[in-house]
């Protein structure tokens, strides 16, 4: 192409413009860059994780008014005591009543009895044991389930309402023996055993009594708080 400027005519090349980027502006660039960058680490630095279930040393320290709620309940382990003593006595007549069935079934008499004391004494203690530490699990759980904290230690004193009402119970028939001597008046069957082994069988027998009922309060009692555990976790 020729263009004409006058009486001049000059041949237009074409010209490749390319754009130079100052230093400057790749400067400022990475200045923002770095500057962004280190905004966005402070920002990340400051985040805090809080993780869905804390674990037990993270959690806070529990309210008092929480805690008044927590430890020894009077009115739990006494009702619990109460439904201790009535689980006995209906565990009683149901087992008495299955003996007597049995033994019409089985035409098992006195006579029989007697002629092998020692089995049916076995018998008949290892019976009333399982009766008893059933009616103490079942009071201990009703101690727990009332108190609502602390089962266990409502089971242990569902334990000891019995002990101290036995002890008393026991006091107040030797002050009556000794005033009316009852025991002499009442009719005991003649048992083939020495007394040495009745006393040792006796002594045993109370021993794991106390054992087993203690234990099975305390263990009927965390059974009986776990309902509130259980309410616990669904609601958190």
């Amino acid at each position: 192409m020729v263009q004409q400027y006058g009486d001049t005519a000059t041949a237009t090349q074409p010209v490749t413009a390319t754009m130079q980027v100052p230093d400057d502006a790749d400067a400022t660039t990475t200045q923002r860059y770095e500057e962004a960058r280190a905004a966005a680490h402070r920002a990340m630095s400051n985040v805090t994780i809080i993780p869905d279930r804390p674990s037990a040393a993270l959690q806070a320290e529990p309210e008092a008014e929480l805690l008044s709620y927590r430890g020894f309940k009077f009115g739990a382990a006494f009702f619990g005591w109460l439904i201790a003593i009535a689980m006995s006595v209906v565990l009683t007549l149901a087992v008495s009543a299955a003996a007597l069935g049995t033994a019409e079934v089985l035409d098992y008499t006195r006579a029989d009895a007697e002629a092998q004391p020692g089995a049916a004494g076995i018998t008949a203690a290892t019976v009333g044991v399982l009766v008893l530490i059933l009616a103490f699990y079942t009071g201990g759980y009703v101690a727990g389930r009332l108190a609502r904290f602390d089962g266990g230690r409502n089971g242990f004193g569902v334990w000891m309402f019995a002990f101290l009402f036995s002890v008393l119970a026991a006091g107040a028939g030797a002050l009556v023996n000794n005033q009316y001597d009852l025991l002499d008046e009442v009719s005991r069957p003649d048992v083939s055993l020495s007394t040495d082994t009745i006393t040792t069988a006796g002594i045993i027998a109370a021993v794991t009594l106390v054992v087993l009922t203690l234990l099975f309060s305390i263990v009927g009692g965390k059974a009986g708080k776990r309902y509130h555990d259980k309410i616990d976790r669904l609601l958190d």
